[in-house]
């Protein structure tokens, strides 16, 4: 008899700041459909950004999650004990050809593309890359690694000339009417689950397949001139190592999953189902975020908040 994929879910927060509700949301969700489906739940720290990374919020971040009830495998993954795991991912975009130093400083972006009536943004609002480095002589991650003082980026060009048709993902969560119009042979989600063994995340969704656009990107940086490694690189060779079956993240990162199934087609790493649900928001209608000091589920807990406080609040 065939054994049946156990599912992996995985909630992976930065320790830059203290935890908020939507963190709250997001982990609950991810630890609930592990349950619901005999899956499994994993905590990664995402630190690779060592000049926000404090140990005081990682500790925080264990006494959050214990504290809403929250149990997890053992040990956790530090995304800071695992720079070579990210540099080889970049070594091989290396040999492929697909990578280039850059030493162009955002002031730098800023002059070339401003010289133009309109220049066309990325997804987070920032004007994609000129290319202005793309032809200078190349130097190789290794180098760049050891040497450091450069970014090095994914030549996008190149890069969407390997993918050929078809790139996409399953989404689970809610899309929007045009996206939707993008569903091929779409899925009952009851029936996905079943066939993979697992409860399904919602009961009243289906399995929308999106088409990937990484070209809206543009030149995007996968290692930092101080970091050894982007978001991006890092979380797709993450998710791929630690057995990452379903990604349940907010919504703010549903068009990085386009450059996400990019640089799995080209690494050879297996795509996960994907479900990007909705974000907590404040009373003026603004997402919760560290940036804006958004309240601290450390302070609930000494405003009185219990965990089923919490659970009610965010409607989980």
């Amino acid at each position: 008899m065939t054994s049946k994929k156990q599912r992996v879910f995985r909630f992976a927060p930065s320790p830059n700041g203290y935890l908020h509700l939507g963190h709250a949301y997001s982990a609950l969700l991810n630890f609930d459909l592990a349950r619901e489906c005999g899956g499994r739940f994993l905590l990664r720290i995402e630190d690779i950004d060592r000049g926000r990374a404090r140990p005081e919020f990682e500790a925080a971040i264990y006494e959050d999650l214990a504290w809403l009830g929250f149990d997890w495998e053992r040990p956790v993954r530090r995304q800071s004990e695992h720079f070579d795991d990210y540099a080889r991912a970049l070594e091989r975009l290396d040999e492929m050809g697909l990578i280039y130093a850059c030493d162009c400083k955002r002031s730098d972006i800023a002059r070339a593309t401003a010289a133009q009536a309109y220049w066309p943004r990325d997804p987070d609002g920032s004007p994609i890359y000129p290319g202005t480095c793309r032809t200078k002589p190349r130097r190789s991650a290794r180098e760049v690694r050891a040497k450091g003082g450069v970014a090095m980026r994914l030549d996008m060009r190149l890069a969407s000339t390997l993918i050929g048709q078809g790139l996409a993902w399953r989404e689970f969560g809610d899309v929007s009417p045009s996206l939707r119009a993008q569903r091929s042979n779409p899925e009952s989600l009851a029936n996905v689950w079943m066939a993979s063994s697992a409860a399904p995340p919602r009961n009243d969704g289906e399995a929308t397949v999106i088409a990937a656009d990484p070209a809206q990107w543009g030149d995007v940086v996968l290692a930092r001139k101080d970091t050894p490694a982007s978001y991006h690189i890092a979380v797709v060779v993450d998710d791929a190592l630690q057995g990452v079956t379903d990604v349940v993240r907010g919504k703010d990162l549903f068009e990085a999953t386009s450059l996400h199934r990019l640089l799995q087609h080209l690494l050879d790493l297996p795509a996960p189902n994907y479900l990007h649900h909705d974000l907590i928001m404040d009373e003026k209608g603004e997402k919760l975020a560290k940036s804006v000091a958004s309240t601290a589920l450390r302070a609930l807990r000494t405003q009185g908040w219990t965990p089923a406080d919490v659970r009610r609040r965010i409607g989980s």
